[in-house]
This record gives structure tokens, sequence and C-alpha cells, in this order.
């Protein structure tokens, strides 16, 4: 990722790994899939409890995905995989972070067995934070008004915060899935706190390493969610370089049989060692246009000419700003 510093703090993949003296501790409990505004604010809030309490706070989460073990066909296409969601829920403040296995052994625990093993005998908890549509248990049975019968029972208090809103938008996973999938990076940019990216690596061909020496790089299989078909204002990073550049999301229409594939123009182009296992992050900063069939390659490229103009106006225009809000 480009944006921020990278936080690091413990990470425990299973009970095993809890140290015996973990709590007292504060907690949040979600996928936190996209860790957007609303995820950001409860899991500070549970940060700030726990420093004012003196003690230490915990996000727990899941892997895989709950829907992917439960739902297979149903599971939406997530916004962030593993390693960047535990990065973006690292610079939220927490003490720790507890990636707890899901299986169909922990998919038939009650939420009273939940709470009572897990919560309370592995992690001390002295209190959680939720949102309101907080669901966990066997068949997601028991919710915010069950979990606050067992803080009564077992000795934790219970936040539970409202929904997030910024212009005049609910945040929600589902919201942010449902603006990049409909092409509208801007929206998802508000909801998520910044700029939509996903990590990956170039298309397999480049064997174990060379120099990229045309300005035009596409990405390998991804199977998280992408946005909308169409071209796209973009920011790539290859390792530790970034570039400015326009990116197609689609079947490119115009040259029968090519097949969909993630095709990246960078701008400011420079040579740059990349293989296959070279890490790439692209950020989708701004919809240019939507995916069309072209009646010739002149035509295309005509157009892309025309994106490339556009693109980079905007990056002029967005330094420009930058500029002017630091003096």
């Amino acid at each position: 990722m480009t944006e921020g510093k990278i936080a690091t703090v413990p990470v425990y993949r299973s009970l095993a790994e809890i140290p015996a003296d973990f709590g007292p501790s504060v907690a949040a409990i979600g996928n936190f899939d996209g860790v957007h505004l609303g995820h950001q604010e409860i899991l500070r809030s549970a940060a700030a409890e726990a420093r004012s309490r003196q003690m230490r706070s915990v996000v727990i989460t899941f892997d895989p995905h709950p829907a992917q073990v439960l739902y297979p066909k149903e599971a939406p296409k997530l916004l962030t995989h593993l390693p960047q969601r535990i990065e973006l829920m690292a610079r939220t403040g927490v003490d720790a972070i507890f990636v707890l296995p899901f299986n169909a052994e922990l998919s038939r625990v009650t939420g009273r067995d939940f709470v009572r093993d897990i919560l309370v005998g592995r992690l001390g908890i002295r209190g959680i934070h939720e949102g309101a549509n907080f669901r966990f248990g066997h068949g997601a049975r028991a919710g915010v008004n069950e979990l606050r019968a067992f803080g009564e029972e077992f000795g934790f208090s219970v936040d539970v915060h409202k929904a997030v809103r910024v212009h005049n938008l609910e945040i929600s996973s589902s919201a942010v899935r449902n603006a990049i999938a409909a092409g509208d990076v801007r929206r998802a940019r508000w909801m998520l706190g910044r700029v939509f990216g996903v990590h990956s690596n170039p298309a397999k061909g480049r064997g174990d390493g060379s120099k990229l020496l045309v300005p035009t790089v596409n990405l390998a299989m991804y199977d998280g969610l992408l946005p909308g078909f169409g071209v796209y204002v973009t920011r790539l990073t290859i390792g530790e370089r970034c570039f400015q550049a326009v990116t197609n999301v689609g079947n490119r229409p115009t040259f029968e049989g090519v097949g969909f594939g993630v095709e990246t123009h960078i701008l400011n182009f420079e040579p740059v060692d990349i293989s296959d296992s070279t890490p790439l992050y692209l950020e989708f900063m701004h919809r240019l246009r939507g995916e069309i069939r072209w009646p010739s390659t002149e035509a295309l490229r005509a157009q892309i000419l025309k994106d490339v103009a556009r693109a980079q106006r905007y990056f002029r225009l967005s330094q420009s700003r930058s500029l002017t809000s630091k003096a």
C-alpha cells in the first residue's frame, strides 16, 4: 500500500497461540472486509476504551470469510484479502489481531459457547464494540441483544455503534462492493476513507526476472473484487516505485477473442525490474468511461490518446490541490 505508515501488531492465528495472560481486553469482532470508515470507528473506539482502562485491545476476525465456507456460490468477492485487511486493522491503533480459522466446526459453535470459551475464557474480554447488525454463533442466531445479555452474565460491557454516514451514504461493506462493481470508485473512496486498490502480480510470462521495457503491465488473474468494466485513472506501485497510469478493466471487445484482462498503461514510465512474483498494487483513482467496442483500431488509438490526456490532467490538478492545501 502507498498510503501511511505500516503498523505492526501481534497476529495470532489459533487459540493455541494466544498467551495465557492475554487479558483483560477490549474486543471488536467481525469480518471487517474493506476496513471502511465504519469499521475504523469501531476499532478505534475499542482501542481507546482499552487504553483508558489499561487493558489490551484485540480485533477478532475470520479467515476464510464465513460465507465462503457456508455459502460458497453466493459468497461476495472480497474488497481486501487477509494480508491487506490485517495491515489496515493494525493502523487503527489496536494492540493485537486474532485471525480465527473459520470452518464447519466453528460454524456449529453456539453464541453462548463462543462467548464463554473464546471471548471470556481465552481472551479475558471486559468490553466489546460492535455494529448494530452484528450476528454470531451457530446459524447467526445471536445478535447484539444476545451479546448484551451475555455481557451481563459474564461481566463485560457492550458498545453498539450506529452505521457511519458520509456524503449522505450509509457505509457498509455491501455498499462499498456495490459502488466498486458499478465502477463508482469515487463513492467507494468516500466510504473507505482511502483509494480502492488491489494487490496482485504481473500476468505470467516474465519468468524469473526481466526489465520492463514497455509501459504496459497486465495484472495476473485476481479473485477479489475489481471495478466494473471501464477505463480508469490509476496509480500502479511496482515493488517500491509508484507510477501514474491508465487502466482498462474488461474484455477489450475491439479485439476478438482477447478475453478478460486488467491492462495498465504507465504514463510517467521508466524501465523497472519485474518478474511474475513482483508485487503490484493498483489503485483506482477515477473512472474515465465505460468499455466500448470501437469500429477500428485507429478509432481506439484516438480514444486512448484522449484517455491519456484526461488522466494527465487529473494528476496535474490533484498535485495542484495537494500543493495548495499544504501552503
